[in-house]
């Protein structure tokens, strides 16, 4: 299972009811945290998930709303008892701003791996994670993320058999591995079924539409993507600033086939209450507007009732 959760849905500035746009992920007893604007580790307390098993935190760019918040967080998770290393990851300057808000954190009792990742698209993998950055078009470099899980084909007890497999290869060819045992070859298709689909999540916001974020986000469970405002009638206000309407996520939302789309970042100027998706919908059907800590859970597929 995948545990998701839109820790905030407000941009450029928190509101009282409207956290910053922050995405945490959960799965296997460790975390994802893509963006800490300031307050994130307010709302994350609300959720009540913890701090300690934060493992990886990937920044999407350098304007306050999507970074402020680390320094604070970095103590918390440090007060949490962790002692095992955090990966941090973002776009370039990383190591500048990172070592900046770093200045008033003392006696952190982890070591914080940074990676600076250029301007191109590039997948890495960390743990059962392969997070791929993708590049945005906003006024300051800026990355998307795709988070996947990947999953093993089902190892086949009766094709290991028929295939007269030893036993004692049994787990390296379930690993992907090639066993060579008593000069005979054995592969991972003598004792695998067909691949299963994993799981994949993807998060892009600060940015004004693309075919390549379509193509990178491609067949994703769940994508959550900024609406700064809803409709065509703001088309001029957020080109100019390089943002994104709710009308123009769901464009890419259908293209990219993906499952199903969560709106956030929006615009401060817009109360909650008006927050209206109507037209949205008409583009792509399966589209929710994003709450402060909405949650959801993906199960491998064959295995839901």
């Amino acid at each position: 299972m995948l545990d998701i959760c839109l820790l905030g849905t407000s941009g450029m500035l928190p509101l009282p009811d409207r956290y910053l746009t922050a995405l945490l992920l959960r799965y296997g007893g460790k975390k994802v945290l893509i963006d800490c604007g300031e307050g994130t580790q307010v709302t994350m307390k609300i959720l009540g998930w913890g701090y300690k098993s934060i493992d990886i935190i990937c920044i999407t760019h350098y304007h306050g709303d999507h970074i402020t918040g680390l320094a604070g967080l970095i103590l918390t998770i440090g007060n949490s008892g962790r002692t095992e290393p955090l990966t941090i990851m973002g776009p370039p300057g990383l190591h500048k701003i990172v070592s900046g808000l770093l200045v008033i954190c003392h006696d952190i009792p982890f070591k914080i791996n940074l990676v600076e990742l250029e301007m191109y698209k590039k997948t890495i993998q960390i743990d059962e994670f392969f997070i791929t950055a993708i590049p945005l078009n906003h006024k300051v470099p800026c990355l998307g993320y795709s988070v996947e899980i990947k999953r093993n084909a089902k190892f086949l007890v009766e094709k290991a058999e028929k295939n007269n497999v030893p036993q004692v290869a049994w787990r390296y060819l379930q690993q992907g591995d090639t066993v060579q045992l008593d000069g005979q070859q054995y592969t991972p298709d003598m004792v695998l079924g067909d691949s299963r689909k994993g799981f994949k999540v993807s998060y892009i916001t600060d940015t004004r539409p693309n075919e390549k974020i379509v193509e990178a986000v491609a067949q994703s469970d769940l994508f959550v993507c900024e609406g700064m405002y809803m409709d065509y009638s703001e088309l001029e206000q957020v080109k100019k600033y390089k943002h994104m309407l709710g009308v123009e996520a769901a464009e890419m939302a259908k293209q990219a086939c993906v499952k199903e789309l969560w709106l956030t970042h929006f615009s401060p100027a817009v109360p909650t209450s008006s927050l209206d998706i109507t037209n949205v919908k008409q583009i792509f059907e399966n589209t929710q507007l994003g709450t402060d800590r909405k949650t959801c859970t993906l199960i491998y597929s064959d295995e839901e009732s």
